[in-house]
């Protein structure tokens, strides 16, 4: 109630331009006291986007702020590939942990502004014998968990099917700085869902958040009962130690270990339990591995993605200039099936092979996070091509040759990075 008072205090005041405005675009009432009581302003003109024009501004439309802010850090440390999308500058990082400011954002449609006052998370379906409306404060006081984990974008590296195969995929040409490494503080999705009286029969749990700007009405993902019943999968309302960053989900995220980013629901607003296999647009038509490669699975084009892959990277810009003599050079590595145990380097395409130094993480921080590598290198004048390619403990090695898939997910062939030495 105090989140429909204030929406229709916004109305009455400043916000009835806005009303006007996001009616004029198709909106109904409904939808946009939704939208301004969950993310304000930036919320409802986020939704606007694709909508068809008014052909005449409403009254009132000229104290319209018509472009919202897509994200609330500084873009400068990083490469901003528009629509909110900023991916890292690995080479900003040299610690295991990634600071908040430099944690890389993807988005699908603008950053919200929650009101943590207001927000409830709705545990709901026909799998829950005891729906729940959880507020933040009963989520902060259930037990909670703290890990390190790294999170990437199931598109990282995916213009390097162009750049290595010479066949673009589509969507957002992300270099390697869609994953970042982060100390994750939560409650376990197991618990919450115990408490809400999940049942024997659940099948499929899908979290929906609260923003918008796709075909359906808040991003979501499913996922089987199995992973959201793992007590490493978390509602997470912490980042490095302070609350989550707007930029990252406040006030409650899902962070699913392993799993492609997407999975890891921000702004979570619901959760629905079900005892039949659930599909929405995110693992049918998007975020699926489409290709001749990939048969369909279920209602899906192709096969949906779920957990990532093996990955490693240089912390150099990309070509990186370096003076001649010998070089320290550092990098990361990233496996969900466990800690990276082996880290190896080329300058000859891939002809010969050289070890290089697994530094970090330490042994208790090692399941989920990333790991840092380094070597040396005698650097000297003229241009090259270096590739790094991990092994973890579980015995996967990045492969020589991945298949083409058209939205360009899960590459992890070794990476040639271009150097310059003068």
């Amino acid at each position: 109630m105090a989140a429909e008072r204030l929406a229709r205090q916004e109305h009455i005041g400043e916000g009835a331009g806005l009303w006007q405005f996001a009616h004029g675009r198709g909106m109904t009432r409904r939808r946009f006291l939704h939208l301004l009581s969950a993310g304000g302003a930036t919320a409802v003109l986020a939704s606007c986007t694709g909508l068809p024009l008014p052909t005449a501004a409403p009254t009132g439309a000229e104290e319209i702020r018509t472009e919202a802010p897509l994200y609330y850090k500084d873009p400068a440390p990083f490469i901003d590939h528009g629509s909110g999308n900023l991916e890292a500058r690995l080479e900003n990082m040299e610690g295991l942990i990634t600071p908040s400011r430099h944690f890389f954002v993807r988005n699908n449609s603008a950053s919200l502004d929650v009101d943590s006052a207001d927000w409830r998370l709705a545990i709901e379906g026909d799998a829950v014998a005891n729906p729940l409306s959880l507020a933040y404060d009963d989520i902060l006081d259930m037990p909670s968990r703290t890990f390190v984990s790294y999170l990437e974008c199931a598109g990282n590296h995916r213009s390097m099917f162009d750049l290595v195969k010479g066949q673009a995929a589509e969507g957002t040409q992300w270099g390697t700085g869609a994953v970042s490494n982060g100390r994750w503080t939560g409650t376990a999705l197991h618990d919450v869902l115990v408490r809400a009286g999940i049942t024997d029969g659940a099948v499929s749990v899908l979290l929906v958040g609260l923003d918008s700007g796709s075909p359906e009405e808040g991003f979501r993902r499913v996922m089987p009962v199995e992973k959201a019943m793992d007590k490493d999968t978390l509602l997470a309302y912490s980042l490095n130690g302070e609350p989550l960053p707007k930029d990252h989900g406040f006030p409650l995220r899902a962070l699913a270990p392993g799993w492609v980013g997407a999975a890891s629901i921000k702004w979570l607003g619901r959760i629905v339990v079900s005892t039949k296999q659930l599909w929405t647009r995110n693992n049918t038509t998007s975020y699926t591995l489409i290709g001749d490669a990939y048969p369909p699975e279920g209602e899906s084009l192709g096969k949906p993605v779920a957990v990532q892959t093996i990955k490693s990277a240089l912390a150099l810009p990309r070509p990186a200039d370096l003076a001649g003599g010998e070089q320290r050079i550092h990098g990361f590595a990233q496996s969900p099936a466990g800690p990276v145990e082996k880290v190896e380097w080329s300058d000859d395409f891939g002809a010969t092979w050289n070890g290089a130094t697994v530094i970090e993480p330490s042994e208790g921080d090692s399941r989920y996070s990333w790991a840092r590598f380094e070597f040396m290198w005698d650097a000297r004048p003229g241009e090259y091509t270096i590739m790094t390619r991990a092994t973890d403990a579980a015995g996967n090695s990045q492969p020589d040759e991945i298949p083409f898939n058209e939205k360009g997910y899960l590459f992890n062939q070794p990476v040639p990075h271009p150097i310059r030495v003068a």
